[in-house]
Protein backbone atom coordinates (compact mmCIF):
# COMPACT_ATOMS: atom_id res chain seq x y z
CA UNK A 1 0.00 0.00 0.00
CA UNK A 2 0.85 3.71 -0.85
CA UNK A 3 0.02 6.69 1.05
CA UNK A 4 -3.43 7.83 1.87
CA UNK A 5 -4.78 11.17 2.45
CA UNK A 6 -8.29 12.70 3.43
CA UNK A 7 -9.63 15.87 1.46
CA UNK A 8 -11.95 18.13 3.64
CA UNK A 9 -12.65 21.55 2.84
CA UNK A 10 -13.82 24.91 4.82
CA UNK A 11 -17.05 24.19 3.38
CA UNK A 12 -19.29 22.58 0.88
CA UNK A 13 -18.42 23.92 -2.39
CA UNK A 14 -15.09 24.86 -1.49
CA UNK A 15 -13.57 22.86 -4.20
CA UNK A 16 -12.91 19.03 -2.92
CA UNK A 17 -13.59 17.91 -5.63
CA UNK A 18 -11.76 20.26 -7.83
CA UNK A 19 -8.59 19.96 -6.26
CA UNK A 20 -8.70 16.19 -5.56
CA UNK A 21 -8.69 15.45 -9.30
CA UNK A 22 -5.80 17.75 -9.76
CA UNK A 23 -4.13 15.67 -7.30
CA UNK A 24 -4.91 12.43 -8.96
CA UNK A 25 -3.52 14.19 -12.22
CA UNK A 26 -0.16 15.44 -10.66
CA UNK A 27 0.22 11.87 -9.31
CA UNK A 28 -0.65 10.54 -12.97
CA UNK A 29 2.02 12.93 -14.44
CA UNK A 30 4.68 11.60 -12.00
CA UNK A 31 4.04 8.00 -12.83
CA UNK A 32 1.72 7.63 -10.04
CA UNK A 33 -0.72 4.40 -9.75
CA UNK A 34 -3.75 6.36 -7.88
CA UNK A 35 -7.15 5.43 -6.33
CA UNK A 36 -9.77 7.48 -4.88
CA UNK A 37 -12.46 7.02 -2.49
CA UNK A 38 -15.96 8.72 -2.19
CA UNK A 39 -17.30 7.03 0.98
CA UNK A 40 -20.47 8.94 1.35
CA UNK A 41 -21.99 11.35 -0.89
CA UNK A 42 -25.44 12.85 -1.41
CA UNK A 43 -27.10 14.72 -3.97
CA UNK A 44 -26.93 11.71 -6.29
CA UNK A 45 -29.13 11.57 -9.44
CA UNK A 46 -30.46 8.32 -10.83
CA UNK A 47 -28.89 6.32 -13.91
CA UNK A 48 -29.03 2.89 -15.22
CA UNK A 49 -26.89 1.20 -12.76
CA UNK A 50 -28.29 2.72 -9.92
CA UNK A 51 -27.56 6.09 -8.20
CA UNK A 52 -24.53 7.92 -9.51
CA UNK A 53 -22.94 11.19 -7.46
CA UNK A 54 -21.37 13.90 -10.46
CA UNK A 55 -18.33 14.27 -7.63
CA UNK A 56 -17.63 10.50 -7.33
CA UNK A 57 -18.01 10.20 -11.18
CA UNK A 58 -15.12 12.68 -11.94
CA UNK A 59 -12.87 11.15 -9.38
CA UNK A 60 -13.19 7.68 -11.04
CA UNK A 61 -12.08 9.22 -14.64
CA UNK A 62 -9.34 10.78 -12.75
CA UNK A 63 -7.30 7.73 -10.52
CA UNK A 64 -5.72 5.73 -12.51
CA UNK A 65 -6.62 2.31 -10.76
CA UNK A 66 -10.14 0.42 -11.66
CA UNK A 67 -12.41 0.26 -8.90
CA UNK A 68 -16.55 -1.09 -8.78
CA UNK A 69 -18.43 2.31 -8.16
CA UNK A 70 -20.00 0.43 -5.41
CA UNK A 71 -16.93 0.29 -4.12
CA UNK A 72 -15.28 3.85 -4.65
CA UNK A 73 -18.42 5.48 -3.65
CA UNK A 74 -20.82 2.54 -1.26
CA UNK A 75 -23.31 5.20 0.27
CA UNK A 76 -25.20 7.26 -2.33
CA UNK A 77 -28.28 9.20 -1.28
CA UNK A 78 -30.46 11.45 -4.11
CA UNK A 79 -31.44 14.28 -1.44
CA UNK A 80 -28.89 17.39 -1.30
CA UNK A 81 -28.81 17.35 2.02
CA UNK A 82 -26.47 16.75 4.84
CA UNK A 83 -25.77 12.95 4.85
CA UNK A 84 -27.04 12.04 7.70
CA UNK A 85 -30.50 12.87 7.13
CA UNK A 86 -30.39 11.51 3.70
CA UNK A 87 -29.00 8.16 4.98
CA UNK A 88 -31.77 8.26 8.29
CA UNK A 89 -34.70 9.06 5.51
CA UNK A 90 -33.46 5.93 3.34
CA UNK A 91 -33.28 3.86 6.42
CA UNK A 92 -29.87 2.83 6.17
CA UNK A 93 -27.38 3.04 9.31
CA UNK A 94 -24.56 4.82 8.53
CA UNK A 95 -21.56 4.59 11.29
CA UNK A 96 -17.87 5.82 11.30
CA UNK A 97 -17.60 1.73 11.92
CA UNK A 98 -18.78 1.14 8.58
CA UNK A 99 -17.43 3.93 6.73
CA UNK A 100 -14.21 2.88 8.08
CA UNK A 101 -14.96 -0.79 6.99
CA UNK A 102 -14.94 0.47 3.01
CA UNK A 103 -12.28 2.54 2.85
CA UNK A 104 -9.95 -0.10 4.34
CA UNK A 105 -10.99 -2.66 2.05
CA UNK A 106 -10.68 -0.56 -1.08
CA UNK A 107 -7.47 0.52 0.42
CA UNK A 108 -5.95 -3.18 0.88
CA UNK A 109 -5.33 -2.55 -3.27
CA UNK A 110 -1.58 -1.58 -4.44
CA UNK A 111 -1.76 2.11 -5.33
CA UNK A 112 1.10 4.91 -4.50
CA UNK A 113 -1.23 7.30 -3.80
CA UNK A 114 -5.34 7.75 -2.93
CA UNK A 115 -7.16 10.39 -1.66
CA UNK A 116 -10.51 9.75 0.14
CA UNK A 117 -12.66 12.65 -0.28
CA UNK A 118 -15.24 14.02 2.22
CA UNK A 119 -18.54 15.17 2.63
CA UNK A 120 -19.07 19.32 3.17
CA UNK A 121 -16.64 20.14 6.05
CA UNK A 122 -14.83 19.08 8.92
CA UNK A 123 -17.56 18.78 11.05
CA UNK A 124 -20.50 17.00 9.27
CA UNK A 125 -22.38 14.17 10.82
CA UNK A 126 -22.06 10.76 10.45
CA UNK A 127 -25.05 10.02 12.78
CA UNK A 128 -26.47 11.70 16.41
CA UNK A 129 -23.21 10.69 17.39
CA UNK A 130 -19.94 10.79 15.24
CA UNK A 131 -18.85 13.37 12.71
CA UNK A 132 -17.34 12.78 9.42
CA UNK A 133 -14.25 14.09 11.60
CA UNK A 134 -13.56 10.71 12.75
CA UNK A 135 -12.75 9.17 9.83
CA UNK A 136 -8.99 10.16 8.82
CA UNK A 137 -8.05 9.16 12.45
CA UNK A 138 -9.88 5.64 12.38
CA UNK A 139 -7.93 4.84 8.90
CA UNK A 140 -5.21 7.46 9.97
CA UNK A 141 -4.79 9.33 7.55
CA UNK A 142 -3.15 12.90 7.17
CA UNK A 143 -6.01 15.43 5.70
CA UNK A 144 -5.51 17.68 3.09
CA UNK A 145 -7.80 21.08 3.78
CA UNK A 146 -9.32 22.81 1.18
CA UNK A 147 -10.03 26.53 1.54
CA UNK A 148 -12.52 28.12 -0.73
CA UNK A 149 -11.42 31.44 -1.20
CA UNK A 150 -13.67 34.43 -0.55
CA UNK A 151 -14.62 36.41 2.05
CA UNK A 152 -15.12 35.20 5.54
CA UNK A 153 -12.64 31.98 4.22
CA UNK A 154 -10.14 33.39 6.82
CA UNK A 155 -12.28 32.66 10.12
CA UNK A 156 -13.48 29.27 8.50
CA UNK A 157 -9.93 27.87 7.39
CA UNK A 158 -8.51 28.69 10.77
CA UNK A 159 -11.25 27.34 12.71
CA UNK A 160 -11.07 23.98 10.29
CA UNK A 161 -7.39 23.28 10.86
CA UNK A 162 -7.65 23.91 14.45
CA UNK A 163 -10.19 21.87 14.91
CA UNK A 164 -8.28 18.94 12.32
CA UNK A 165 -5.39 19.13 14.92
CA UNK A 166 -7.35 19.18 18.10
CA UNK A 167 -8.90 15.83 16.61
CA UNK A 168 -5.56 14.43 16.73
CA UNK A 169 -5.53 14.12 13.00
CA UNK A 170 -2.10 14.94 11.35
CA UNK A 171 -2.76 18.37 8.99
CA UNK A 172 -0.52 17.36 5.77
CA UNK A 173 -1.20 20.95 4.20
CA UNK A 174 -3.79 23.25 2.63
CA UNK A 175 -4.90 24.51 -0.52
CA UNK A 176 -5.97 27.89 -1.52
CA UNK A 177 -9.23 27.39 -4.25
CA UNK A 178 -10.44 30.62 -5.76
CA UNK A 179 -14.27 30.04 -6.16
CA UNK A 180 -14.74 33.69 -5.61
CA UNK A 181 -13.04 35.54 -8.71
CA UNK A 182 -14.17 38.67 -7.87
CA UNK A 183 -12.49 38.30 -4.15
CA UNK A 184 -11.16 41.42 -2.85
CA UNK A 185 -7.76 41.78 -1.27
CA UNK A 186 -7.04 38.06 -2.36
CA UNK A 187 -3.52 38.09 -2.05
CA UNK A 188 -3.41 39.76 1.00
CA UNK A 189 -5.66 36.79 2.13
CA UNK A 190 -3.64 34.47 1.00
CA UNK A 191 -0.55 35.32 2.71
CA UNK A 192 -2.45 35.31 6.20
CA UNK A 193 -3.92 32.34 5.79
CA UNK A 194 0.20 31.13 4.80
CA UNK A 195 1.71 32.66 8.14
CA UNK A 196 -0.91 31.05 10.01
CA UNK A 197 -2.03 27.59 8.86
CA UNK A 198 0.56 25.28 10.56
CA UNK A 199 1.14 23.26 7.39
CA UNK A 200 2.59 23.65 3.52
CA UNK A 201 0.63 25.10 1.04
CA UNK A 202 0.13 22.70 -1.78
CA UNK A 203 -1.41 24.89 -4.18
CA UNK A 204 -3.17 28.40 -5.48
CA UNK A 205 -5.40 26.89 -7.87
CA UNK A 206 -7.33 30.29 -9.55
CA UNK A 207 -10.74 30.68 -10.63
CA UNK A 208 -11.19 28.33 -13.69
CA UNK A 209 -14.48 28.55 -15.51
CA UNK A 210 -13.11 25.70 -17.68
CA UNK A 211 -12.48 22.81 -14.95
CA UNK A 212 -10.59 19.85 -15.98
CA UNK A 213 -7.88 17.56 -14.06
CA UNK A 214 -5.18 19.06 -16.24
CA UNK A 215 -6.11 22.50 -15.99
CA UNK A 216 -5.61 22.30 -11.89
CA UNK A 217 -2.80 19.73 -11.97
CA UNK A 218 -0.24 22.94 -12.59
CA UNK A 219 -1.03 24.82 -9.83
CA UNK A 220 -0.49 21.64 -7.24
CA UNK A 221 2.71 20.49 -5.57
CA UNK A 222 2.64 17.36 -4.49
CA UNK A 223 6.55 16.72 -3.41
CA UNK A 224 5.68 17.01 0.29
CA UNK A 225 3.15 14.15 0.08
CA UNK A 226 5.10 11.56 -2.05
Amino acid sequence: MGKAFFVTGTDTDAGKTVVACGLLEAARLQGLSTLALKPVSAGCHQSSEGLRNDDAEVLIEAMTMSLPYEQMNPLAFEPPVAPHIAAEEAGVRMTLDRLTGYCRGALMKKYDLAFIEGAGGWRVPVNDREMMSGLPKALNTPVILVVGMKLGCLNHALLTAEAILRDGSTLAGWVANRIDPDMHRFEENLATLTRLIPAPRLGNVPHLDDFSKGSVAPYLDISSLI
